[in-house]
């Protein structure tokens, strides 16, 4: 009978992988699941739970398919409304009454206080359906707003929530200024991170493109605080994204909570040279303002993960409602691409470094020749 118990124990316990970290070996990289990991996607835009309508089974199906292995996740404390960007049947701007956020809407306003436990069980389906299919997911907890339109249809706007929090300019909300708002900043952070815990396929971003719409880096640090605490008495413990430039830009004093640099639209890419001395996973993770065609994204792809990146994610708008499978045509003005010929050939860039043991390369720019 003890014998039973104790492999029934150790069973539970081989059951329960670590969640995604740096390679002990080799810093810019990641492992997971026991084998070193290269983040390659091609993947929606971002709306996937916070958008009642979107069939995300659907999604990640396709996903493991065409052999991506990363999604960007917002966390629904930030929406777009249709029209945003140029940005066709996009899945980050809900219809009339399809948005989730972690508030409870009472009326026509949210409550600040309380939870949509509904919102939260999509969330959490969400990441494990996506653990099952081989995807990692990066919740992105914040994002600044980068039009008033967007502020104004935001739950933190005190014209939204029944407490009257958030009476405040959109430039204004991500700071230490406003102690109410920070406090459901904090409060939220807490419930996301103590609900994805047990999960082995999450990490967090702190906050989209902080450099946009006044978020300073005291806050951001507050954040990432908030994180660690919690996970401090919890099980697990889960990797911190911070979001550092548009193209590139050199770190001068990283955060010792962070473990992975994200950069956008970082092409060519200097962002890796500037910051491989911090030994950390240096991402290109988001890009898609380059019109339809895919040779931007494919050779994008190619540069930054041979220049010795660890993660490569690509907006793929072919992701709609719709067409939840990746097959919607994709014009202008949406800004970006996407689609099955892109998906299929950034496979192809997987692929090939996972013949590799890359973990053991280093970047030999004194090669090169000009």
């Amino acid at each position: 009978m003890m014998t039973a118990l104790i492999a029934l124990t150790m069973a539970g316990t081989a059951a329960a992988p670590r969640p995604i970290a740096l390679h002990p070996q080799n810093p810019h990289y990641l492992i997971w699941r026991g084998k070193p990991t290269l983040l390659i996607s091609s993947a929606e835009h971002y709306g996937a739970v916070l958008n009642a309508d979107f069939n995300y089974l659907r999604y990640l199906d396709t996903l493991k398919a065409d052999g991506m292995n990363q999604t960007r996740l917002f966390s629904g404390t930030y929406r777009e409304v249709p029209g945003s960007f140029g940005i066709q049947n996009n899945t980050l701007a809900p219809a009339e009454g399809r948005y989730l956020c972690p508030w409870l809407r009472v009326g026509e306003k949210w409550d600040l206080t309380r939870w949509d436990e509904a919102y939260f069980a999509r969330l959490k389906d969400y990441c494990v359906q996506a653990g099952r299919r081989g995807v990692v997911v990066e919740v992105v907890l914040f994002c600044p707003f980068y039009e008033e339109v967007l502020w104004a249809a935001n739950p933190m706007n005190a014209r939204n929530n029944v407490n009257g929090i958030g009476a405040v300019r959109r430039e204004e909300v991500y700071t230490l200024k406003h102690r109410p708002l920070v406090e459901v900043h904090e409060a939220v952070t807490r419930r996301i991170v103590r609900e994805l815990n047990a999960l082995d396929n999450v990490y967090y971003e702190i906050c989209n493109e902080p450099y946009f719409g006044g978020v300073t880096l005291e806050w951001q640090a507050r954040i990432a605080q908030v994180i660690a605490d919690t996970e401090a008495g919890l099980p697990n413990r889960h990797l911190i994204a911070q979001n550092i430039a548009n193209g590139s830009a050199k770190v001068e004093n990283p955060n010792p909570l962070v473990s992975i640099l994200n950069f956008h639209y970082a092409a060519p890419p200097e962002a890796v040279a500037a910051n491989y001395g911090l030994n950390r996973v240096i991402a290109f993770d988001e890009t898609g303002f380059k019109q339809q065609g895919d040779l931007p994204y494919r050779t994008e792809g190619w540069d930054f993960i041979l220049a010795g990146g660890g993660l490569y994610s690509n907006l793929d708008y072919s992701f709609t409602v719709s067409h939840p499978d990746g097959t919607a045509p994709v014009s202008a003005p949406t800004p970006g691409g996407g689609g099955p010929r892109l998906r299929s050939q950034l496979r192809l860039l997987r692929e090939f470094m996972n013949r590799f043991d890359f973990v053991k390369m280093r970047p030999a720019n004194d090669v090169i020749k000009g």
